[in-house]
């Protein structure tokens, strides 16, 4: 006998898939009506108040399990209008393996990117952009922000920081950070990237179009010239819902196979 789908808005008694604590048996449950269908992308689940009647449970039950589907990308939840199923997202790869801009990594895939420009000035630098830049105590810092979309979806929150001497006047960059440095010869060759999670903050989160506290991944990124001077250093936070980051890897000095060998 196969067991029904969970409905979420029946009037027939709740039975929670046994197993662990009640918030995870809820969390199950939501889970299996999200992934059956019987609630689609997009639609509302009732409140909090209606859902711990209907099943039988507290309302910190409820919250506690809602909150951890959020975390997973399986809800969303809008301020001031309810608790929603996730739209699907089309999920971008980034290879680790190539120095590319953002816009050139969308080009690559034929995806429109588009940006919103957060911040594009001359500022004073701190001290972590001074050590990094290896700035002299005479320059400034450039700095350009900006939210990174591919269609209405936002994909990354990219803050990047150069030498004034390199960036004089940051309004100059339209599109492609290093395709702007590359007409005055400042492209960098080489780069070393560090990535990490993250619980996304109230202002990034915002940004991103997710819950607070929603996955995310830190991305710190320092680029360099070929005479090995520090050129760019970008802190990005991407959303952990749309991004993978790929990395191929070698065994030793082992040639890449392609086809078959016999």
């Amino acid at each position: 006998m196969v067991e029904s789908s969970p409905n979420i808005f029946a009037e027939d008694p709740v039975v929670l898939p046994p197993g662990g604590p009640l918030y995870l048996q809820l969390k199950r449950w939501i889970e299996d009506a999200v992934h059956s269908g019987a609630i689609k992308p997009g639609e509302a689940l009732p409140s909090e108040r209606d859902l711990a009647i209907k099943v039988d449970v507290s309302r910190v039950t409820v919250r506690k399990a809602v909150q951890h589907l959020v975390r997973d990308g399986v809800l969303i939840q809008r301020h001031g209008s309810g608790t929603f199923v996730a739209l699907p997202h089309q999920r971008v790869e980034q290879s680790l393996s190539q120095l590319t801009s953002f816009t050139e990594d969308m080009a690559r895939r034929g995806m429109a990117v588009r940006s919103i420009w957060l911040d594009r000035g001359v500022y004073a630098p701190s001290p972590e952009e001074t050590i990094v830049l290896g700035l002299s105590s005479t320059e400034g810092v450039a700095r350009i922000s900006r939210l990174r979309l591919t269609g209405d979806t936002p994909l990354a929150v990219e803050r990047a920081s150069l030498s004034s001497r390199i960036l004089p006047d940051p309004e100059q960059v339209s599109s492609s950070l290093y395709t702007h440095l590359e007409k005055a010869g400042n492209r960098p060759v080489r780069a070393i990237q560090r990535i990490r999670a993250a619980n996304l903050g109230e202002d990034d989160a915002k940004l991103l179009d997710v819950a607070v506290g929603s996955a995310g991944l830190n991305i710190e990124r320092i680029s360099y010239l070929a005479s090995g001077r520090v050129i760019e250093f970008t802190r990005s936070i991407y959303r952990g819902d749309t991004y993978d980051f790929v990395a191929e890897l070698r065994l030793g000095d082992q040639p890449i196979l392609t086809g078959s060998q016999k």
